[in-house]
């Protein structure tokens, strides 16, 4: 049975993992053995606990951490060589068709040329524009108007068609699709709704209609469950491990100066809720007003243990509790103070989408500098920036990167909080 669950825990982790063969050798290098580092941990890990390590002798369990991703890189680059040749073994390339010469359809032809993948002939482009309406920096032919394109496709053999055009063109694409009822040839729309920002884009249905999600939660279904399950085993994890520091910091800060150990802020979490966020006491004032003044660099309102306290985040350690009742994740977007959010939802676009996932200890902004004060309207751009692109581009491996770099951070020392 104990075997039985770590599986099913690899498997919730690596799964899926992508087209490596698509990655440069560096990139897939990292990517590897990024990979094999989880895998090998919780192996290890169950099989000390359950003296399975026992079995093996400590040279073959050198052998198989050493050996094993670099057999993985050896066969990844083996099938990335021979690929091309597998590729052609499944036929004639496929010829293909895009309607609408315009942005969309130009990315389209350039994303279908350039994958060594699949072995795709763009043909050309059919379009109702005259010339002089077109892209002339467009490296490809214009067979014909759209009136043209069902004799087009009875004369020749085309294998696909995309239909790149926009949807306020709706009236000509139903003529067309009409027209086309008599042709074999496959045929997709590709809405010009994903040339925009999208947030977890993806198509799905309600009952048997399709619906195009503009804007999600990466955290629905299985995801939803292994976010919440990572986040309740690891702050339970920390909470046990770090119990002797948190009473440390707690004498500290009541013997350094008055007040309250907790400081409790009012922040907005999931879906743009107020919620409570802990983080011990480090200034001598504890705002939660209609306005509230970021911290800056020689602040005279930060204690001189409350600087040690926030300098190695250590402030932060109260908010493994606000991810225990769920109201936070490990990982997220940093929550910010009503008022900051009130200030900033005005003047940045996009910026409640953040609000999409609940809010955390530690977030893909926080990693790559933007963390502590942020005094100008740029700065806080650039991690609304890198919040977003956490939600577009979540995995349980980003959250365990972003918790290595965390305290890879804090091990070295951050000069941004203050």
């Amino acid at each position: 049975m104990s075997i039985f669950i770590v599986s099913i825990v690899l498997f919730s982790i690596t799964f899926p993992s992508g087209a490596k063969i698509r990655k440069g050798f560096v990139k897939m290098c990292r990517d590897v053995i990024a990979q094999w580092l989880v895998i090998a941990t919780f192996v290890l890990i169950f099989a000390y606990v359950t003296r399975y390590i026992t079995l093996y002798s400590e040279q073959m369990i050198l052998l198989w951490l050493l050996l094993t991703p670099m057999a993985q890189i050896a066969a990844l680059q083996l099938l990335k060589c021979i690929s091309p040749k597998l590729i052609q073994w499944q036929g004639p390339p496929q010829n293909t068709l895009i309607v609408g010469l315009n942005e969309q359809g130009i990315l389209l032809a350039d994303n279908l040329k350039e994958d060594y993948y699949q072995r795709i002939n763009v043909l050309g482009f059919f379009e109702d524009r005259s010339p002089a309406r077109l892209d002339q920096d467009a490296d490809y032919p214009v067979l014909g108007s759209l009136n043209e394109l069902s004799t087009y496709l009875r004369l020749h053999t085309v294998h696909k068609l995309y239909i790149a055009l926009p949807m306020s063109s709706h009236p000509r694409i139903l003529k067309m699709l009409d027209d086309l009822k008599d042709t074999t040839t496959s045929i997709y729309f590709v809405p010009d709704i994903f040339v925009t920002d999208l947030i977890q884009g993806r198509v799905s249905e309600v009952n048997g209609i399709p619906v195009v999600s503009v804007c999600d939660t990466p955290f629905t279904g299985m995801d939803g469950f292994i976010k919440r399950t990572a986040d309740v085993l690891f702050s339970l994890f920390v909470l046990i491990l770090i119990s002797p520091i948190l009473l440390v910091i707690a004498i500290g800060i009541k013997l350094s100066s008055p007040g309250a150990i907790i400081f409790k802020q009012r922040r907005y979490g999931l879906d743009g809720q107020e919620i409570l966020v802990y983080k011990f006491r480090s200034m001598t004032v504890t705002e939660d007003g209609g306005k509230v003044t970021q911290a800056t660099k020689n602040d005279q309102r930060i204690t001189p243990f409350g600087a040690f306290l926030r300098k190695t985040s250590l402030d932060e350690l109260p908010q493994f509790i606000n991810v225990l009742q769920g109201r936070m994740s490990v990982v997220g977007p940093r929550p910010h103070a009503v008022a900051h959010n009130e200030e900033y939802r005005k003047l940045i676009k996009g910026y409640m989408v953040r609000h999409k996932v609940k809010p955390g200890i530690t977030g893909w902004a926080q990693v790559n500098g933007f963390r502590g004060e942020t005094d100008t309207l740029e700065k806080m751009e650039q991690r609304v920036h890198y919040d977003l692109e956490y939600l577009r581009n979540w995995s349980p491996r980003l959250d365990m990167l972003i918790v290595a770099k965390t305290v890879w951070l804090t091990a070295v020392g951050q000069d941004s909080a203050y």
